[in-house]
């Protein structure tokens, strides 16, 4: 299950808006170095693929592992870049989804709030057995387990 719409707004803003702060870098680059199907919005799938792209650092063509340019003049930059054009963002982003970034998100996103936004990029939805299909596996796999029993008390 995918970030929905709210939690992915705050993710955005928190990414965008708390880099010059020593204590969410770490988190900001963990963040940015997540798979893009975390989040469910198409729009801002969008501006986080564009962050991501945009904020990785250069390195050689070595099998290094990404690193990111979090904090400073580059990411007020890409910030900026994205709020005074969506367009490098996508063709279909537009201003009102990206003036979000750079706001702080609030008091209320805290370590906590970043560790269940981290559960809920990766958790999978139980899969609900359907009745039909889940009990009928069921009795054939004991009706098949009955019969070689039979079969192997006979011989």
């Amino acid at each position: 299950m995918a970030l929905d719409a709210e939690q992915g707004q705050r993710m955005l803003q928190l990414l965008t808006s708390r880099f010059d702060d020593r204590h969410w870098r770490k988190k900001i680059e963990k963040t940015l170095s997540l798979p893009m199907a975390g989040v469910a919005d198409s729009a801002q799938r969008a501006i986080f693929v564009y962050l991501k792209n945009s904020l990785k650092a250069y390195k050689s063509r070595r099998a290094d592992p990404d690193s990111w340019i979090v904090g400073g003049f580059a990411t007020k930059e890409v910030v900026e870049r994205a709020r005074f054009n969506p367009a490098v963002v996508d063709a279909s982003v537009t201003k009102d989804q990206v003036a979000l970034l750079g706001v702080d998100p609030g008091p209320d996103v805290d370590q906590d709030w970043w560790e269940e936004m981290l559960v809920a990029w990766f958790e999978e939805p139980e899969a609900e057995p359907s009745e039909d299909g889940a009990s009928e596996n069921v009795d054939e796999k004991a009706d098949t387990a009955g019969e070689v029993d039979v079969r192997k008390a006979d011989a």
